[in-house]
């Protein structure tokens, strides 16, 4: 009976390796903006799917789209639409990537909470953070030099930012910060400083001021907590949040990226502070199958 036995815990041991092995591994890399949000998710679905297993790891959305064409990841999340150059890559490396939208964000323009200023146009954001205007005062603050926290050039926020509010290069005397978290507590440390972060990031945050912004003067301020306001355009630095693919999706990858879009998954992007996506996005997702 001892031999039976130490067979038997000999061939349990041979079945749970198998099973270890057989156990399905998604790789996720990309945009800061989403890691913790994507992070969330993935533990969710593993708790529910324990067969399945889900890395994910930040790096900036160019990195997870290279991913997606190097073939080094399975999903690449990005705050920005891939680029004509990457879209040149993938098809050199016989990659055709499709794209799911996963959530919407209202990008924030963040001050420090002892600045009196509350709302700005895009125009004057955009000129901040070019270098042409340099001290508050020329916004309606106190007499003080504006200090800049920005991303990398890597981050899909970086370009984003820069093409739709500066349309130019920013200042390079932007601090290039990390992620979102570094420029959220850079803001709350600094009196003069501005920056730009994910609407995830600022829910509930204390020692900061979000600003309201405005198309243009005349037009309505508008808040990027507002959902309303970010999803029927009125505040104007909104932006899907993608998940890029090399191809058809399918198998675990699929199954997973239903789950971020179902109303399960939606509610965990509801509580990390982005946006559910909207009907118009749940279309286009339909079309690669999710």
């Amino acid at each position: 009976m001892r031999m039976l036995s130490k067979v038997g815990i000999a061939v349990l041991g041979a079945v749970l390796a198998a099973t270890a092995v057989s156990a399905e591994m998604i790789q996720v890399k990309g945009s800061d903006t989403i890691v913790n949000l994507v992070q969330k998710l993935a533990e969710v679905y593993m708790q529910k799917y324990p067969g399945v297993k889900i890395a994910v790891t930040g790096g900036g959305s160019g990195t997870g789209i290279a991913g997606i064409i190097n073939k080094k990841c399975d999903i690449g999340n990005a705050s920005r639409s891939i680029s004509a150059k990457e879209i040149e890559l993938a098809a050199a490396a016989g990659i055709d990537p499709s794209r799911v939208v996963i959530a919407i964000d209202g990008l924030s323009v963040i001050v420090n909470a002892n600045n009196p200023v509350r709302q700005l146009t895009v125009e004057q954001i955009g000129a901040i953070f070019k270098g042409k205007v340099t001290n508050w005062s020329e916004v309606g603050g106190p007499n003080m030099p504006i200090t800049l926290y920005g991303r990398q050039s890597n981050s899909g926020t970086y370009g984003f930012f820069r093409e739709m509010v500066l349309k130019a290069e920013y200042s390079p005397k932007m601090r290039s910060m990390n992620g979102n978290a570094q420029i959220v507590e850079a803001v709350k440390a600094d009196p003069t400083g501005i920056g730009y972060v994910g609407v995830g990031y600022v829910r509930g945050a204390s020692g900061l001021t979000v600003l309201g912004v405005a198309l243009k003067e005349g037009m309505p301020y508008a808040s990027p907590l507002d959902q309303a306001a970010v999803d029927s355009g009125v505040y104007p630095i909104a932006r899907p949040l993608y998940q890029y693919v090399g191809g058809t999706v399918e198998g675990a990858v699929l199954d997973f990226m239903k789950f971020e879009t179902s109303a399960e998954g939606q509610g965990i992007v509801e509580k990390e502070g982005f946006f559910p996506i909207t009907e118009e996005y749940r279309g286009l997702n339909s079309r690669v199958g999710i």
